[in-house]
C-alpha cells in the first residue's frame, strides 16, 4: 500500500508534464484530485484483497510442488538452481505468465532430455492450474502415468515421450480437452488405447509409438477431425483399420508399421486427400490395395510393404504425381506393372520386390528421371531390360535379381554414371559384359552371376577403381582376367567362381591389400597364385580349387589373421605346408586335397584352435600322423587319405567329439584300432581302408552313430565279425573285404535295413548268409572268395537241410539230430526183432503142419487120403493155409491159428 502511495505522490509531482500548457489549478483542486486518487486506491484494496492474495499463493504453491517432486528424484545436478530463495519463474525449464495486477503464474515446464529419473506420481499436477505445457521428455522417469494429471485442464502440449514409463494409458487423459500435442512415444507403456481419446476434438498430433500397446484401433478416433498426425507403429495392435479413419480428413501422416493388424485396406482411406505419409508396412493385411488410394494426390510416401496384399497394383496409382518413395515389396501382388508407374515423375525410390509380379518392365519405367533406387528383386518378372533404363540418370541402386529376365544387358546403361550398386543375378540373361559398363564411374558393387552371360570379360571393368564387390560366377565367360584389373586397388570380394576362364591370373591382382573374399573355383585357370595374396591380410575367404595353378603353395600365402576358409584342392601345386598357417588362428577350413604337396604335415596346422575341416588327401605327405590332432576340439571332418603316412592311428583321436568324418585310408598306417575312437559319438563316416592294420575289429564300434559309411577293407584283420555292428541300423556301405576274417556272417546283420553296400569277398568266412531280402538280392562279388559260404544268393551253393541254420545254433541242433537218429533206429530195431520173431514162429509152425500131413500120409492115418483123390485133398488144404483168409478161421490160440478146409470125398 505504501509502494501504491508513492507512486501517486510522484505521479502528482509530475502532473504538470502532460498538462495543457494553458491549464492553470488552485490548490484547492490539485488536493482534490489527490483525494479522489486515493480513495479510489483504498477502494481497490479494500475490494480486492483475496485476488491479490490468491495470486501471490498460486505461484508459491506451484513452487513447493516442483520443490517436492526435485526432492524424489535421483539426478539433481541440472536444476541447482531450484531453490526456496529463487522465484520459480527463473528456474530451469519454467516459463511464467503475469496475471491479474501483474502476479506471475506458472505455464510451462520444459525438462526434457535433463536426465532426471524419478516417478510422475509425485508430482502434485492440481497445484498448476494454468499450466499449457508439460514437457518431460527424453529423460530416465519410470512408473505410470498418474489418473491426477487430468487435473491440468489448461494444457495444451503433453509430452513424456522416450522415458522408461509403464502401466496403461489412463482414460482420464480424455478429459483434457485442450490438447493439441500428446507424445508418449518411446516408453513400455502397456493396455490398450483409452476410447476417452476420442473426446480430445482439439487433438493436431497424437504419438504413442514404439510402446506395448495391445488392443485394437478405437473408432472413436474418427472424431479427431483435426488431428494432423496419427502415429501408432511398433507396437502390438490388433484388429483392422476401422473405417472411421476416413473421417479424419485433416491427416497428413497416419502410420501404424510394424504391429499385427488385420483386414483389407478400407476404401474411406482414400478421404484423406491431405494426407503426405501413409505406413501400413509390417503387418498383416490382405485383399487388394483399393483403387481410392489414387485419391491422395498429395501422397509423399506410401509404406505397404511386408504384408499380404494381394491383386494388382491399381491403375490409380499413376494419379500420385507427387509420390517420393514408393514400397510395396514383401507382399504377394501377382500381376502385371501398371504403365501409369511412369507418371510418378517425383518418385526416388520404387520398392515393388518379393512379390509375384509377372510380365516384363514397361518401357514407361524410363519417365522416372528422378528415381534412385530401384528394387524389383524376387518376382516372376520376364522379358528384356528395357533400353529407357538409360534415361534414370540419378540411379544409385538397380535390384532386378531372382526374376525370369532374358535378352543381354543394354548398353544404355553406361549412361547410369551415379549408379553405385548393379545387381542383374540369378535370371536368364545372355549375351556379353558391354563394354559401356566401364562408364559407371561410381559403381562399387556389380553382381550378374547365375545367368548366361558368355564371351571375355571386358578390359573397361578395370576402369571401375571404386569396385568393392564383383561378382560374376555361374556363367560362361571365357578368356584371361583382364591385366586391367590389378587398378581394381578398393576390391574386397571378387568371385569367378564355375565359369571358363583360363591363362594366368595378373600379378598385381590383390595388390590393393583390401581383398577379403576370392572366389575363383572351378575355372581353368593356370600359372603361379598370384605373388600379391601373400600381403593380402584381410583375407577371409579364398577358393581356387578345381584349377590348374602350379608353382610352391608355401610362396603363394602368408600369416593371414582373418583367413577361415580356403581350398586350394584339385590342383597340381607343389612345395611343402608352410608354418605360417599355424598364424591363422581364425582358420576352420583348409583344403588343398588332390596336389602334390610333400613333407609333413606340421604341427603347426594341426594346433590351430578354430579349426573345424581338415583335408589334405591326395598327397605326397609323410611322417606320422601328429597326435596333436586329437586336441583339435572343434574338429568334424577329417580327411588325410591317401599318402605315405606311416605309424599308428593316434589314440588321442579319442578326444574329437565333434568328428563326424574321419578318413586315413590309403596310407601306410600300422597296428590295431584305438578302442578310443568308441567315444567319438558323432562320427558318421569312419575309413580306414587300404593300410596295414591289424587285430580284431572292435565290438564297441556298434555304439558309434556311424550311418553313411564303414570302410575297414585291404588291411589284416582278423576274428569274427562282431555282432554288435548290427546295431548300427542306420548304416548304409559296410566293406569289410580284403582282410582275414572267419566265421559266419552273423545272423543279426538281418537288422541293418538301410544297407545298400556289404562287401565281405576275400575274407575266410563260411556258413549261411543271413535270409532277408537285401542279402538275397545281393550281388555274388559281395561274397566271392571266401571259405565256404552258402545260401539263397545268385552264384552261392545252397546249404544243406541241416545246416539251415546258423552255427550259433548248431550245437542244439546236432543234438536234436541225434535224438532223432537214436528213437529211429530203435523203433526200426524194435521192428525188425519183432517181425523177425513172428516170421520164425509161422515158418515154424508152417513146418510142422505139413510134416504132420506128410506124415499122416504115410502112415495112412486117414483111410479117406488112401483113394484116388488123396493128392488133390492136399492141395486143397495147403490153399487155405497160405491164403489165411477169414473166411476159413475158425479161432485163434495162444500160439497157433485153425483154419477149415473141405474135402471132396468123391
Amino acid at each position: 500500500m505504501s509502494r501504491g502511495f508513492l507512486g501517486i505522490i510522484i505521479y502528482s509531482f509530475n502532473m504538470k508534464s502532460w498538462l495543457p500548457s494553458k491549464f492553470t489549478a488552485t490548490f484547492p483542486t490539485l488536493m482534490m484530485i489527490m483525494v479522489l486518487l486515493l480513495l479510489v486506491l483504498l477502494f481497490s484494496n479494500l475490494c480486492f484483497p483475496a485476488f491479490n492474495m490468491a495470486t501471490a499463493s498460486n505461484i508459491e504453491s506451484e513452487g513447493r510442488a516442483l520443490l517436492q517432486w526435485k526432492a524424489t528424484l535421483k539426478s539433481q545436478d541440472l536444476l541447482h538452481n531450484w531453490t526456496s530463495t529463487e522465484s520459480p519463474c527463473n528456474w530451469t525449464g519454467i516459463s511464467c505468465r503475469y496475471a491479474g495486477h501483474l502476479m506471475p503464474t506458472i505455464t510451462k515446464v520444459q525438462l526434457g532430455e535433463l536426465g532426471l529419473e524419478g516417478k510422475l506420481e509425485t508430482l502434485n499436477f492440481s497445484a498448476f492450474p494454468s499450466l499449457r505445457v508439460l514437457d518431460l521428455s527424453d529423460n530416465h522417469l519410470h512408473g505410470y502415468i498418474p489418473e491426477a494429471i487430468s487435473a491440468l485442464s489448461k494444457l495444451i502440449i503433453l509430452d513424456l515421450s522416450n522415458n522408461n514409463l509403464t502401466g496403461v494409458i489412463p482414460s482420464e487423459l480424455g478429459n483434457l480437452t485442450k490438447l493439441k500435442t500428446l507424445w508418449l512415444f518411446e516408453n513400455q507403456i502397456s493396455g490398450s488405447i483409452p476410447p476417452s481419446f476420442g473426446q480430445l476434438k482439439n487433438l493436431n498430433l497424437l504419438n504413442i509409438a514404439s510402446n506395448v500397446i495391445v488392443g485394437s484401433i478405437p473408432p472413436m478416433l474418427g472424431n479427431l477431425t483435426k488431428l494432423n498426425a496419427l502415429i501408432l507403429a511398433r507396437n502390438n495392435l490388433t484388429g483392422s483399420i476401422p473405417r472411421e479413419i476416413g473421417y479424419m480428413v485433416k491427416l497428413k501422416d497416419f502410420n501404424i508399421a510394424n504391429n499385427n493388424i488385420i483386414g483389407s485396406i478400407p476404401a474411406s482411406i482414400g478421404n484423406l486427400i491431405e494426407l503426405n505419409y501413409l505406413g501400413f508396412d509390417g503387418n498383416q493385411l490382405h485383399g487388394f490395395i483399393p483403387y481410392h488410394i489414387g485419391n491422395m494426390t498429395e501422397l509423399k510416401g506410401l509404406y505397404i510393404f511386408n504384408n499380404y496384399i494381394t491383386g494388382p497394383i491399381p491403375h490409380s496409382i499413376g494419379n500420385l504425381t507427387k509420390l517420393e518413395d514408393l514400397y510395396l515389396g514383401a507382399n504377394n501382388i501377382n500381376d502385371s506393372l501398371p504403365g501409369e508407374i511412369g507418371n510418378l515423375v517425383n518418385v526416388r525410390t520404387f520398392d515393388i520386390s518379393e512379390n509375384q509380379i509377372i510380365d516384363s518392365i514397361p518401357r514407361s519405367i524410363g519417365n522416372l528421371t528422378k528415381l534412385q533406387f530401384f528394387y524389383l528383386y524376387n518376382n516372376n518378372i520376364n522379358g528384356s531390360i528395357p533400353s529407357e533404363i538409360g534415361n534414370m540418370t540419378n540411379l544409385i541402386v538397380f535390384q532386378i535379381s531372382h526374376n525370369k529376365i532374358s535378352g543381354s544387358i543394354p548398353y544404355e546403361l553406361g549412361n547410369l554414371t551415379k549408379l553405385e550398386t548393379l545387381y542383374l543375378f540369378s535370371n536368364n540373361i545372355s549375351g556379353s559384359i558391354p563394354t559401356e559398363i566401364g562408364n559407371l564411374v561410381r559403381l562399387k558393387n556389380f553382381a550378374i552371376y547365375d545367368n548366361q552371360i558368355t564371351g571375355s570379360i571386358p578390359p573397361s571393368l578395370g576402369s571401375l577403381k571404386g569396385l568393392i564387390k564383383l561378382i560374376l560366377f555361374d556363367n560362361y565367360l571365357y578368356g584371361k582376367v583382364p591385366d586391367e584389373f590389378e587398378n581394381l586397388t578398393n576390391l574386397i570380394n571378387l568371385q569367378l567362381f564355375n565359369n571358363y576362364l583360363s591363362g594366368d591370373l595378373p600379378p598385381g591382382l590383390a595388390k590393393g591389400g583390401l581383398l577379403q573374399y576370392l572366389i575363383l573355383g572351378y575355372n581353368k585357370f593356370q600359372g603361379p597364385i598370384p605373388i600379391s595374396l601373400k600381403n593380402s591380410t584381410n583375407l577371409v575367404r579364398v577358393r581356387l580349387d578345381n584349377n590348374q595353378f602350379t608353382g610352391d603353395v608355401s610362396q603363394s600365402f602368408g600369416v593371414h589373421p582373418y583367413l577361415v576358409y580356403i581350398d586350394l584342392s584339385f590342383n597340381r601345386l607343389s612345395g611343402t605346408l608352410s608354418p605360417f598357417w599355424g598364424a591363422c588362428l581364425n582358420l576352420t577350413s583348409f583344403k588343398i586335397s588332390s596336389n602334390r604337396i610333400s613333407g609333413q604335415i606340421p604341427r603347426e596346422i594341426v594346433q590351430l584352435p578354430m579349426l573345424h575341416m581338415l583335408d589334405i588327401s591326395s598327397n605326397n605327405f609323410v611322417g606320422k600322423i601328429p597326435r596333436e590332432l586329437g586336441r583339435s576340439s572343434y574338429m568334424f571332418h577329417l580327411n588325410i587319405s591317401n599318402n605315405h603316412l606311416t605309424g599308428a592311428i593316434p589314440p588321442e583321436f579319442g578326444d574329437l567329439f565333434s568328428l563326424e568324418v574321419l578318413d586315413l585310408s590309403s596310407n601306410n598306417l600300422i597296428g590295431e584300432i584305438p578302442i578310443r575312437l568308441e567315444n567319438c559319438i558323432k562320427l558318421s563316416t569312419l575309413k580306414l581302408s587300404n593300410n596295414l592294420l591289424n587285430g580284431t575289429i572292435p565290438s564297441q564300434f556298434g555304439n558309434l552313430n556311424l550311418h553313411d559309411d564303414l570302410d575297414l577293407s585291404d588291411n589284416l584283420f582278423m576274428g569274427e565279425i562282431p555282432p554288435q555292428l548290427s546295431k548300427l541300423t542306420e548304416l548304409q556301405e559296410l566293406n569289410l573285404s580284403h582282410n582275414k576274417l572267419v566265421g559266419d556272417i552273423p545272423s543279426s546283420f538281418q537288422s541293418m535295413t538301410s544297407l545298400t553296400l556289404l562287401d565281405l569277398s576275400y575274407n575266410s568266412l563260411e556258413g549261411p548268409v543271413p535270409k532277408n531280402h537285401f542279402f538275397q538280392t545281393a550281388p555274388i562279388k559281395w561274397f566271392i572268395h571266401n571259405k565256404g559260404l552258402c545260401g539263397q544268393v545268385q552264384g552261392l551253393p545252397l546249404c544243406a537241410q541241416s545246416q539251415s541254420t546258423s552255427r550259433d545254433d548248431a550245437k542244439k541242433q546236432h543234438k536234436v539230430i541225434i535224438l532223432i537218429i537214436v528213437l529211429v533206429l530203435g523203433t526200426l530195431l524194435t521192428i525188425f526183432l519183432i517181425s523177425g520173431i513172428f516170421t520164425l514162429r509161422c515158418f515154424k509152425r508152417k513146418r510142422s503142419i505139413v510134416i504132420d500131413t506128410r506124415e499122416e500120409f504115410d502112415g495112412h492115418f486117414f483111410s479117406v487120403w488112401r483113394v484116388n483123390q488123396g493128392k488133390e485133398a492136399y492141395k486143397e488144404i495147403i490153399r487155405v493155409m497160405r491164403l489165411q483168409s477169414e473166411k476159413y478161421r475158425i479161432g485163434t490160440g495162444a500160439s497157433s491159428i485153425v483154419y477149415k478146409a473141405s474135402l471132396s470125398l468123391d
